[in-house]
This record gives C-alpha cells, structure tokens and sequence, in this order.
C-alpha cells in the first residue's frame, strides 16, 4: 500500500512501518509519499520528520494505544453497512437531541448507546448530535481537546464502533450530526506542528493557538479540515455536523472557509443522494451565516441561537447575571420568539458594545434554540440542571416555538445528575492547572466559581446518566410531557411554522405570564408562583402541564409554573 503525508518544509521523510524506516518521496505540494509491500489493514506506523518522531499520522484514521502511539492502517471498505434504505433526515420540523457517549450511559460506549436508541425513538426525537469523537487525553473528556481528527476514540469503541451506532440510528429512523472542532486543537498530543504550518502563530480563542487558514500554506490546512468534515459525512454516513464555535476560525481570505466548506458539502449531497446539514455555533448574531452562498451569505443550514437559550433560561429560572443580564425581562423572550435574536444590532451589556443584526426574513428552522446543553449546564460551577418544574413550562415554550428545537440527553425526564467539566490530561501541569484555567475562563461571568476538580475521575463518573430515574414517578411524568409535546408539535402545522412574523406575542406587563399565538393555536405559560388569570377565551385544550381552571368573564386560570396549548373559542 502507499503511505502519503503531507510536510512542505522537510528536507527527509521517512515512514516507520513493519519493523522498519523507509525514506519517502517528495512529490508535488510538500507531499512526501512510500509504497510498503505487505502493509495492509491494521499495520501500525507513524512518520519521522528530519529525524525527528516517530510521530502519528497528521490524518490518522485509528489510534489503537491513544493519542502518543502509533497509528494504525484502516479500511473504510472493510464495514458492512446495513443502512442502505436510508435517504437521509432534512432539518425543517425535526428535534435534536444532544449526548456525551461516555456520560450517556454507565458503560460510555457507542455500543451501549445503540441499547438506549428505542427511548430515543419513543421520545420521536429525528436526530441525535453526537459531542466530540476524536481522540483526547486519557480516558474522558468532553471532546473540545481533541486531536487526531480524522480518528475515533478508542474509548468509546474507535472507528468501527461509531459506524456501528450511526448504522443502528439510521435502521432506527434516527440521524446522526457529529460535534466537529476546527477552530484549535487541544494542548497535549498535538503533533501536527513538525509536518507543516497548520497554526498561525497567535492565540486565536481562549482554547489554544489559531489554525492557519489564510497564511503562507495555507491552501492544504484548509483541505486538511474540509477533507476531515467530508471524511465524517461520506464513510462514516454521518447526517450533519456542528461546527464548533465558527467566530474563532480567523480567516480574512475572500471566500471563508465555512463557504468553500458548504460548497463541497453540497456538492458531496449530490453525489450520496441525502441532505447533509451544516449546523454552526456561532456567537455573531450574523445571518449571514445562514444565508445561502448565492445571497451571499457563508450556506451554512443552521446556527446555534443562544439568544433563545438565553431568554427561556431567565424566563424560568429568575438568574439574571453575567451574559443573562439583558434577557432578565420578559421583553427578551417575546423578541426572540418574534425576531429569533434579542441583539439584533441593540446594546450587549456583557460585550459593552452594540451587537448582532437582524434576522429578518430568515426562517426559525435556521436557528437551533434549547432550554439547556452541554455549554449551558456544563459552564456552571456545579454542572447543575434547571428543575422540573422550570423544565416542564420551559419545554413547552421551546417545542411549540418557530425554532428547530434541541433537547440535552436526560433533560426529557428531569435528570438530576450534573453535567460538570471533565477532563484526563496526562501532562502533570495540565492536569494539576485545569480547575484554575477553567475557572479564569469564566471570569466576569457572574459565579462564585466553586466547582469540582475536573481532573478527577468522581467528577466525571458524577455526570453519567441514572437511567433509575426514569421509573420514579416525577421523571416519568416529565418523560410522558416531553414525549406529548413533540408529538403534537409533529401532528399540528402551526407548531413548527418557521415564519417568525407570524407569530404574535403578549405578555403580562407584571412578568407573570405570556400568551404566545401560533396560528389559530395559543400557548399560554404563568411562570409565577402563584395562579394567574391569562386573558383567554376557554375552548379546546390540547395539552396542559396541570389542569387549567376556566374563569367566566376573565379569562383562564393558570395554576402556577404551568401551561396550557389550546385551541380558543371564537369570538
């Protein structure tokens, strides 16, 4: 077989293969290239650069031993898919639903996570979105520091593994998104740096070092990571991918990478004969990211809307620090509801500057909202969850919203285990500095930041998911709340209408409840703690968290923390 790398500023080039090095030969490009007789699949190699290494595979697709061993030969073609009949799953009207294999169940593989896909299929969920894969430090982290990116953690069951569980969603009606990161790489096990100018040379994020995507060389790191994308959408039959906080890619060249990227996606689409989905997370407030390429715009399918995020959260929970300051209001959450942004070129008070644009006349579906996810929960020193109560009229507003709707894995039955940060760094000075840096990360963010050891294994074992839980009663009956929400937001057209001028909003001016029209649907939500009187004419209700009382000549009563969806009386 031929081994290639590519390594632009070598002098020598050897391949350490088979008990053996063996020069390579440059090529064009910086590409150095060996042909080994009797190398096949599962040979274990690795690269020496002038002498230095043996270092693994810049595009290693296995890493048997970790991170610091050896790479491993792998064939795609040697799977078996069953998955034949899938067409794949269109974004519009569907739910996300969010997980961390090794926290989703007690065993942390994709193996065991094929054993929770029925709950998934009765929850009606339509895609599950898969935390980061490749591999990290030790054996359990959130994914953010990965490297090795076009390989598969070992931990979790390694290439063949993740294959496996994307082929049993799809027999399961399930797509699958990956979590991908471009925009770094983590700290430890990053040996990409002696192939070729794949960084820029200064701090591009709080996370590490920026990725050269507009400098001298540049050309091939860009194909190094568009190649990586469609590598997860092609032999892995991955439905989608979420791009990793997209505001930190530093690229000034005339057509971005996240443009030049939707245009291969597009064009490998065509080619399978499935919509894949390019959802980012992005803190710009810019709509040009969802814009098509033709209008000028980066053609990116969705982005995460923490805007959304952001106003339910205070709408249910009552915090209003740190970046939760200009959503305190109920204003906030009938803007977003309306505008899908709160700052649509308004003031941020966290940024102290103006901030956004306006998303007029882009559909909700373009924009992922949630009640909780991992960031949200996880950047809290205690990894603490919202409580039921707040779950349950928080769900309502999300899933009757104009939004594509994502759900955070034990959210649909009030879970109460955290979900904090994690991590196994095997550098002693990583390990023993990581609570300090996590804690100077979220500096100004409003917390008393008393949170766990994230280097600790209990911290990690703490936030794997207590599927027990489930059968207790008040998780059950959130599960069966969840699970009617969704089924109806499929049964009813007015639900999941994407128009957000056609929603219309009223609110108390107390800030105790919200009326919200969907067509001819209201969905009316008392968040006080007391029963309120919301000026609606009783006719058929369709969904209620509690049984709503019919007050004559006022209106319906609302116990309180409740909802109700109806269906008014006319006139």
């Amino acid at each position: 077989m031929i081994f290639e790398v590519w390594a632009p500023k070598a002098t020598a080039v050897e391949v350490d293969v088979l008990g053996g090095r063996r020069a390579m030969s440059p090529g064009e490009g910086g590409w150095w290239s060996a042909e080994v007789e009797g190398a096949q699949h599962g040979t274990r190699y690795a690269f020496v650069v002038d002498g230095d290494g043996p270092y693994p595979d810049p595009r290693t697709r296995r890493q048997p031993e970790g991170i610091f061993g050896q790479s491993a030969v792998y064939d795609h073609g040697r799977f078996t898919w069953s998955d034949h009949d899938w067409k794949g799953r269109d974004l519009r009207g569907s739910v996300i639903y969010e997980l961390h294999i090794g926290t989703f169940t007690p065993e942390g593989t994709f193996a065991a996570a094929i054993e929770k896909l029925p709950h998934l299929v009765e929850l009606c969920v339509d895609f599950v979105e898969v935390m980061p894969v490749a591999p990290v430090p030790g054996g359990r982290n959130w994914g953010y520091d990965g490297v090795d990116l076009y390989a598969v953690n070992e931990t979790y069951g390694g290439p063949d593994g993740l294959k496996s569980f994307v082929d049993a969603c799809h027999q399961a009606g399930v797509g699958v998104i990956l979590d991908v990161v471009y925009n770094h790489l983590g700290p430890s096990g990053n040996f990409l740096r002696p192939f070729g100018p794949y960084f820029s040379g200064f701090d591009g994020s709080y996370w590490g070092e920026a990725v050269n995507l507009d400098g001298p060389e540049s050309d091939e790191v860009r194909r190094y990571f568009i190649g990586n994308a469609l590598q997860w959408l092609r032999d892995y039959h991955i439905d989608g991918l979420r791009l990793d906080a997209v505001h930190a890619l530093h690229d000034k060249r005339a057509k971005h990478l996240l443009a030049e990227l939707a245009e291969e996606v597009d064009t490998l689409a065509c080619s399978v004969g499935r919509p894949l989905s390019l959802i980012a997370e992005s803190d710009l407030n810019d709509p040009r990211m969802v814009r098509s390429l033709d209008a000028g715009g980066l053609g990116m399918t969705a982005q995460w809307d923490d805007d959304v995020h952001h106003a339910l959260h205070c709408a249910v929970s009552g915090e209003s620090h740190g970046y939760y300051q200009d959503f305190a209001q109920l204003t906030a959450l009938a803007k977003v509801l309306t505008h899908g942004v709160v700052h649509d070129g308004t003031h941020s008070s966290f940024r102290a500057r103006a901030h956004g644009s306006s998303f007029a006349g882009v559909p909700g579906y373009r924009l992922v909202a949630c009640l909780q996810n991992h960031d949200q929960i996880g950047n809290r020193p205690a990894g603490d969850r919202l409580p039921i109560p707040a779950l349950k009229i928080g769900a309502g507003l999300l899933l009757t919203s104009p939004f594509t709707p994502m759900l955070f894995m034990g959210e649909e039955w009030g879970a109460r285990t955290p979900f904090l940060f994690f991590s196994d760094h095997v550098e002693p000075e990583l390990r023993d500095s990581e609570g300090v840096r996590r804690e100077r990360e979220f500096d100004g963010f409003g917390y008393v930041w008393e949170a766990p050891n994230p280097s600790a294994e209990e911290t990690f074992l703490q936030c794997k998911l207590d599927w027990g839980e489930v059968k207790e009663e008040a998780h059950w009956s959130l599960l069966c709340w969840y699970r009617d929400l969704i089924a109806l937001r499929k049964a009813l057209p007015e639900l999941s209408d994407p128009r957000l001028d056609r929603v219309r909003v009223e609110m108390d001016p107390l800030g105790k409840w919200l009326l919200v029209w969907r067509g001819e649907l209201a969905v009316a939500v008392n968040f006080s703690q007391e029963s309120v009187t919301v000026p609606l004419t009783p006719g058929t209700v369709l969904l209620a968290s509690d049984e709503p009382v019919a007050a004559d000549g006022e209106g319906m009563r609302l116990p309180a923390q409740s909802m109700v969806i109806c269906r008014p009386a006319s006139g």
